[in-house]
């Protein structure tokens, strides 16, 4: 395909572009589930990308391997899974902005492989972004020329990011209509949940005439039948169970690619494309070669071996600390939730803010929810769910229970925890131990580049589930292991599960000589009724390691109203070199006034 391309666009004349290397664009729309017309959507109507959708190729299943922005966008710019770089919790590895940290630690910020957009550079292409980038690293070395791809040499080939704000785009003109639209039954039919939904569908239409406008600049400079347009979102719309969370409202995206003289046009696709695909797939058509450390694969290449399922998962996002990974194939879904203790519904800035998530909160104290729509509100999720997606598309009936899919939950586990080790997951070492780690080995996708980290993530899992299944004996066998992440997930869950017996262990670990295993074990002690222990948390709120105060202050709010003796120390922290540790110091300082 790709050979019989570029032999019709050598052959054309008309364009003063023609005979260069093709040009590479990339569309991404922040906030958005596939909710347009081209995918089904009769709310309202998207001409633009049906269009392109008509030119082009859509794919039914797209998905983002994070279900936040910044680290959805370190896995596109990069071609590589998040938890492989160390970048997969949200607005980490900064130096400036939300999430920056100490200066201490910047020097391990720096990503050392090649983005995509460098790699274009070298090419020789005019490598422009408009605007936003929200990486969770510090690029080594210059990215982009500049914003406007126009700026390019007349032959010169571009390759031109554009930033859309999508679904984040709340002020756009009233064009959804309200008898079409269909909520989804985990969301209740309240006015204010469905004048939201009307507000997100309507910045649909102001993203379409976007997409028109960038599409017209491109024919008018004669680059457009010589441009590869790649258009997808950063993940699913912004919702309680969309964006953060592994569900098909988080994950599912759309994603249509429109090639030279509409090759392939009105292609429709169903085999399962990873985000991270779109830049091995750029990079090809545009000749560069693929480097070794690209996770992604050119789904448009001749040879290209579909995958049989799409891996995935969410990280800390802002001040809210959490570890969820989903295997998913063309039929089931499977997650794991590595937190189960804690709430789907965590605490969070960010989504507290927002008019729907407070609404739906005082539905749920008020008792007005079904039993499906006020499942995030319990205090604790399930370690496991399997959804059957032909049948169960909006994932609601778990399956882990029933013994008619025992053998397919078995497989699935086995795949997850599969795909884990091959990446190099990091996700399942506490954040501020990652940190140092990062900084000791210059960064953290280089801590462990040369060492097989199957032994501690196959110990990781099996701590926690200890922790889930009450092993107690095994626990407390744990607390003694050299690696200090197993011995902080050791003391969470003997608090978790308040193992009276585990006092001595976890008052010897309250000296332990890494920060983040003393704060568990000082949670867990109060967990089990000694409230001497708070005192500990306190002292770990000013940790160079600015990670380490903020899980201190994150454990004071866990144990509810117990730090409000010490509201003065914590109403302090609300000046917190951190941005995130101010946020909880924040809540918790509102809350006790």
């Amino acid at each position: 395909m790709r050979t019989l391309l570029h032999t019709l666009l050598c052959l054309l004349v008309a364009s003063p572009v023609a005979a260069q290397p093709l040009n590479i664009v990339w569309i991404v729309i922040e906030d958005a589930s596939p909710h347009i017309g081209c995918y089904g959507e009769t709310a309202i109507e998207t001409p633009h990308l049906d269009q392109m959708a008509t030119d082009g190729i859509r794919f039914d299943s797209a998905f983002v391997t994070s279900p936040v922005c910044s680290s959805s966008r370190s896995a596109m710019v990069s071609g590589m899974y998040q938890m492989t770089l160390g970048a997969h919790n949200h607005r980490s590895q900064t130096t400036s902005g939300k999430g920056s940290t100490s200066e201490a630690y910047y020097d391990s910020y720096e990503l050392p492989v090649k983005l995509v957009p460098q790699l274009f550079r070298e090419a020789g292409y005019h490598v422009t972004n408009r605007s936003k980038t929200d990486y969770n690293f510090v690029p080594d070395g210059e990215v982009y020329h500049g914003k406007d791809w126009s700026e390019a040499a007349l032959n010169q080939p571009i390759f031109a990011q554009f930033q859309l704000s999508g679904g984040k785009n709340r002020k756009a003109g009233r064009n959804a209509d309200p008898e079409k639209l269909q909520l989804p039954p985990y969301y209740p039919d309240h006015p204010v949940i469905r004048k939201d939904w009307v507000t997100y569908l309507d910045s649909w239409v102001q993203t379409d005439k976007e997409v028109g406008q960038i599409l017209s600049a491109l024919d008018e400079a004669g680059r457009l039948d010589s441009t590869a347009v790649f258009l997808w979102t950063d993940h699913g719309v912004s919702h309680l169970r969309g964006k953060q969370f592994l569900y098909e409202e988080g994950i599912r995206v759309p994603l249509i690619v429109q090639l030279p003289n509409k090759e392939q046009a009105g292609l429709v696709r169903d085999d399962i494309v990873e985000h991270i695909d779109i830049a091995a797939a750029s990079l090809a058509l545009a000749g560069i070669a693929i480097p070794k450390h690209t996770q992604g694969r050119d789904f448009l290449s001749n040879d290209y071996i579909p995958r049989d399922h799409l891996f995935t998962g969410r990280d800390r996002c802002d001040e809210t600390v959490d570890i969820i990974r989903g295997i998913r194939d063309t039929r089931f879904k499977y997650i794991r939730n590595f937190m189960s203790h804690v709430s789907h519904a965590q605490p969070s800035q960010y989504k507290d803010g927002k008019t729907i998530i407070q609404t739906l909160r005082d539905l749920n104290d008020d008792g007005s929810l079904t039993e499906d729509q006020a499942r995030p509100f319990a205090l604790r999720r399930p370690a496991e769910e399997l959804y059957d997606l032909s049948n169960d598309p909006h994932e609601l009936t778990n399956l882990t229970a029933d013994p008619k899919h025992h053998d397919r939950l078995t497989s699935m586990r086995k795949l997850l925890y599969r795909r884990m080790l091959e990446v190099r997951d990091m996700g399942l070492i506490p954040e501020p131990i990652l940190e140092d780690l990062g900084r000791d080995a210059g960064s953290k996708y280089a801590a462990f580049l040369n060492t097989d980290r199957s032994e501690q993530t196959q110990r990781l899992v099996a701590v926690i589930s200890a922790g889930e299944n009450k092993d107690i004996e095994a626990l407390l066998t744990f607390t003694e292991s050299p690696d200090p992440s197993t011995r902080y997930w050791a003391a969470v869950w003997l608090g978790v599960n308040q193992v009276s017996a585990a006092g001595p262990t976890l008052r010897k670990l309250t000296s332990d000589d890494t920060a983040t295993v003393r704060i568990a074990a000082a949670q867990a002690l109060h967990r089990l009724g000694d409230d001497s222990t708070l005192p500990l948390l306190l002292e770990h709120l000013e940790d160079p390691n600015l990670l380490v105060g903020m899980y201190a202050l994150r454990a004071i709010e866990e144990l509810g109203d117990a730090g409000q003796p010490f509201a003065d120390q914590i109403a302090a922290a609300q000046k917190s070199d951190y941005e995130f540790s101010r946020r909880i110091a924040k809540r918790l300082t509102g809350k006790w006034q």
